[in-house]
């Protein structure tokens, strides 16, 4: 049977570093979403929805003030990156930041979510409405 400690040793690790990179992920998987649902309970929504896969799409949806449909969108490939940086863009406008950081949110939110869950940004209402 193939488990993590396998497979680090199949990479030449230790077990220490390989538990290292585990706690390392977790923690970034702990403050993206925390910082994902904050994002979510400042738009006035409740911030278990952010936990649910697709569902939370559908929401983030809502919060930006885009159709429903957009969610059929994200399942036809590139077009669902088009898609994604729209609706990274219209985050952006609905906490009044800027195209920069809208390009934040579609390169590398798993950092700029907690910082606009965890920042003083206030949600403003739709930007696409």
């Amino acid at each position: 049977m193939l488990n993590w400690m396998t497979l680090a040793q199949a990479a030449g690790s230790d077990d220490g570093a390989a538990m290292g990179g585990l706690i390392f992920n977790l923690a970034v998987l702990v403050l993206v979403v925390v910082g994902f649902w904050k994002v979510f309970t400042k738009a006035g929504q409740p911030g278990w929805f952010s936990i649910i896969p697709i569902f939370n799409f559908f929401i983030l949806l809502k919060i930006v003030g885009r159709p429903w449909w957009f969610l059929i969108l994200m399942f036809i490939p590139l077009v669902n990156l088009i898609v994604l940086a729209v609706v990274s863009m219209d985050v952006a406008k609905s906490f009044g930041k800027g195209i920069g950081f809208a390009i934040g949110l579609f390169f590398l939110s798993f950092i700029f979510y907690p910082i606009l869950g965890f920042g003083k940004a206030e949600y403003q209402g739709p930007a696409a409405a």
